[in-house]
């Protein structure tokens, strides 16, 4: 039986496994979905007349991407933390891995 310390910490890390799976699955979605509109808006250019390269190429396909993208960005934010990429534990890896590297350089 859980005493209730261990039933509000049960709460708390299930809500945060369920914040990182919506955020996988929105993740998911983008990329499906963009990738889809933007074979649409190339496969319309082509048929406009442009070039494969220039279809390809031009950034107006793209511009989803860039504004859904900024939503995802803060998704990843809200959901991991500001911190995720220079986070203590990245310092305390990095600070290791350059240890490492002085010690085989010295020797």
């Amino acid at each position: 039986m859980r005493t209730d310390h261990q039933e509000q910490k049960y709460i708390r890390v299930r809500k945060k496994i369920e914040k990182i799976s919506k955020f996988y699955k929105h993740l998911s979605v983008y990329l499906a979905v963009n990738t889809f509109l933007s074979a649409i808006f190339i496969i319309g250019d082509i048929e406009a007349g442009d070039t494969f390269n220039e279809a390809f190429f031009n950034l107006g396909n793209y511009k989803i991407w860039f504004w859904w993208g900024i939503g995802i960005v803060f998704q990843a934010i809200g959901t991991f933390g500001l911190p995720m990429i220079f986070s203590k534990d990245w310092e305390d890896r990095k600070l290791q891995e350059y240890l490492r590297e002085e010690e085989k350089t010295r020797f």
